[in-house]
């Protein structure tokens, strides 16, 4: 069974895709950029507030899926820049606590937006 999980809380699609899927008990959350869901803008500010933004994201679609952070097995990270993944990793670590999931981090040319960071993650439903 699949199933399409869709929130207001979180940004909208920016393309074909949807914010995140349910099947066979796990929920697929999309990459999730620093977007203000109300706006549609980037969250201005460096990778702390930017990382903030971006798993308060992923926190609102994990909720409308009955889910939360605390469920999430793994997750892959994509940074703009290597540079910033331990201001990355603080802010990271407030949101999951002991929860430390199985997690990829890579840095990429380049992200939508401009954005300095996207992560996308695996959860249990």
């Amino acid at each position: 069974m699949r199933e399409i999980i869709e929130t207001g809380n979180a940004p909208a699609p920016i393309g074909p895709y949807s914010q995140a899927i349910r099947a066979n008990g796990l929920i697929f959350v999309s990459g999730q950029i620093p977007l203000i869901p109300e706006s549609g803008t980037v969250a201005p500010g460096d990778i702390i507030e930017q990382t903030r933004q971006t798993m308060h994201n992923l926190a609102a679609i994990l909720q409308s899926a009955g889910s939360g952070l605390s469920r999430i097995v793994k997750t892959t990270v994509f940074l703009a820049d290597l540079d910033h993944f331990a201001r990355f990793n603080q802010v990271y670590e407030e949101f999951l606590g002991e929860a430390k999931p199985a997690r990829t981090t890579v840095q990429v040319s380049r992200l939508p937006k401009g954005v300095l960071l996207e992560v996308d993650a695996i959860a249990l439903g």
